[in-house]
């Protein structure tokens, strides 16, 4: 379910933030992070030339209240009202919140509920989380540069996954894998990519294990 979003000045969404449940779901879904991108021919395009987009997907553990605690004294707290779609009660009340972590500048704001109470409890899990986030990057960075230090880097993160709609064809760039039915992926048919991706980085994990044995 969508937690929040971000409407773009041109159009369309700068940020979309949702809440996905499940069972294993981060375990499942976690591969999808990294910049993916999308090949098409916009039906504005006259010569049929093919645009590239991209966006970057992050996909977090949901914090919970025992994962980290945040000082009030911490956090500088804005009320506002809602704009947008919402119908009467739009713009009547200071329902919407902005929430900023003032130690590391983190900003969050929510104006999805009609209740101020609502907002806030959920830009509050969500600024819980994207700190903890934080947290397990720099954690992440630091195992990562003592890998490239021993054994040098493959990173291909900067483009993971690419959509080509004139070709039907859907590429992840980290594991090789190309699949010609990108249609069924795009309405979430993406189960064999997720298997292939786990399968992938389960065994190096396994051969960074053996290798610092």
């Amino acid at each position: 379910m969508p937690a929040g979003t971000t409407e773009s000045e041109r159009g369309g969404y700068k940020e979309v933030i949702a809440s996905i449940e499940g069972q294993d779901v981060y375990a499942k879904l976690k591969y999808e992070s990294g910049t993916h991108r999308v090949q098409r021919v916009p039906e504005t395009e006259a010569q049929g030339r093919i645009h590239t987009s991209a966006c970057t997907v992050a996909i977090m553990a949901e914090a919970e209240d025992v994962d980290i605690e945040i000082n009030p004294t911490d956090l500088k707290i804005d009320v506002y009202r809602s704009s947008g779609a919402g119908g009467q009660h739009v713009n009547t009340t200071d329902s919407a919140v902005r929430i900023t972590h003032i130690p590391t500048g983190t900003i969050v704001a929510c104006q999805e509920e009609r209740s101020q109470i609502k907002n806030r409890a959920k830009a509050m899990k969500v600024l819980k989380t994207r700190i903890l986030d934080n947290i397990i990057q720099e954690q992440n960075a630091k195992l990562a540069a003592d890998r490239k230090q021993q054994v040098g880097s493959g990173d291909r993160r900067e483009r993971s996954r690419t959509y080509n709609f004139p070709q039907g064809r859907m590429t992840d760039h980290r594991i090789g894998l190309t699949l010609y039915r990108l249609d069924a992926i795009m309405q979430g048919d993406i189960a064999e990519i997720v298997d292939a991706l786990r399968t992938y980085y389960q065994m190096e994990a396994l051969q960074q294990q053996s290798e610092a044995a």
